[in-house]
C-alpha cells in the first residue's frame, strides 16, 4: 500500500521539528522572530512565574498553540524530566533535511561531517563556525553523538536555526552516497603530507571530523579519498575538534 501525499507531507514536516526544553532556551527561541515555532508545551504543575507569562504572551502574539500537560506527559515530550523545568517548545528547523534532498538542491558544496562528536559544546561551536564560514551543511549522526539540546543551542549562539543540517542514521552509508554523487571525502591526519591549505578541492568536498578522543571510526576512515593535515608547531599533535572545524570553515582553498 502506497503512502498518501498528505501522509508524506506530514511526515516530512515532523522530521524537521526539533523539541527543545528549559526556560531560558525556550524563551530565547520564542523571542527570535526568525525561528519558526510549531507548539509551546507547559506543565500544569508549574507554579506562577513571570517568565512563563512572558512565554505565553509571546506565543499568543505569534499565533503559536499553547498546550498543557501533566508532568509525566511533559517529560515524555521533552525527554529530559530533570532539566525541562516544566516547559518544552517544538521548533521547525527549516534547514533540516536528508542527503538526497540536499544534493538535489546543490551543484557544488563544502560539508563538514561529524563522526561521533559527543561534547554538546563542541557541537554548538562547530555549528557556529560553519554558519559563519564557507560551509554549506553539517552531517550529524542521530546516534552515538551529541544531539541538539539547549546547551548546543547556547554554544551555537542561535546559529543552529540558520545552518543546514543533514541528519543520518548511518554516517558511512550517507558518506558513500555522497561519494557516488561525485563528492570527495577528506579526513584529517597528523601523518598526512598534504597541508589543508595546499589541497586543490573540487566542487564537492566533505571534511570528516572524528570523536574527541578516538578520532574517525575505521568504517568511515576506509571511505576517505584523501588525508590532509593542519601544520602545527612546537610539538602540538592535535587540536580541539571545534577549532579544527573553524579552520576548515574559513580556509581559502584553491577549489
Amino acid at each position: 500500500m502506497q503512502d498518501s501525499p498528505q501522509y508524506l507531507a506530514k511526515k516530512a514536516f515532523f522530521e524537521k521539528v526539533l523539541t527543545i526544553y528549559g526556560r531560558n532556551a525556550v524563551l530565547e527561541a520564542l523571542e527570535d522572530r526568525e525561528v519558526t515555532i510549531h507548539k509551546l508545551h507547559l506543565s500544569k504543575s508549574n507554579k506562577d512565574a513571570s517568565v512563563l507569562e512572558q512565554m505565553k504572551s509571546l506565543a499568543n502574539s505569534r499565533g503559536v498553540e499553547v498546550k498543557y500537560h501533566n508532568k509525566a506527559s511533559l517529560s515524555h515530550i521533552s525527554k529530559n524530566a530533570k532539566q525541562d523545568q516544566g516547559v518544552a517548545l517544538d521548533i521547525v528547523l527549516e534547514h533540516f533535511g536528508d542527503a538526497s534532498e540536499f544534493i538535489a538542491k546543490h551543484q557544488g558544496y563544502r560539508i563538514i561531517a561529524l563522526d561521533g562528536v559527543t561534547n554538546p559544546q563542541n557541537l554548538g561551536m562547530i555549528i557556529r563556525s560553519c554558519a559563519a564560514g564557507r560551509i554549506d551543511a553539517i552531517v550529524i549522526p542521530s546516534k552515538g553523538a551529541a544531539q541538539i539540546s539547549p546547551l548546543v543551542i547556547k554554544a551555537s549562539a542561535g546559529t543552529l536555526f540558520k545552518m543546514p543540517l543533514i541528519k543520518t542514521t548511518n554516517l558511512a552509508k550517507t558518506l558513500r552516497y555522497f561519494q557516488q554523487e561525485g563528492a570527495r571525502l577528506y579526513t584529517l591526519s597528523s601523518h598526512a603530507t598534504q597541508s589543508y591549505h595546499a589541497e586543490a578541492y573540487g566542487e564537492k568536498s566533505i571534511f570528516i571530523l572524528g570523536n574527541e578522543s578516538e578520532g574517525v571510526s575505521p568504517a568511515v576512515e576506509a571511505l576517505s579519498d584523501r588525508t590532509i593535515a593542519i601544520p602545527m608547531r612546537r610539538g602540538v599533535e592535535s587540536l580541539n575538534v571545534a577549532v579544527t572545524a573553524s579552520l576548515l570553515a574559513f580556509c581559502n582553498t584553491k577549489g
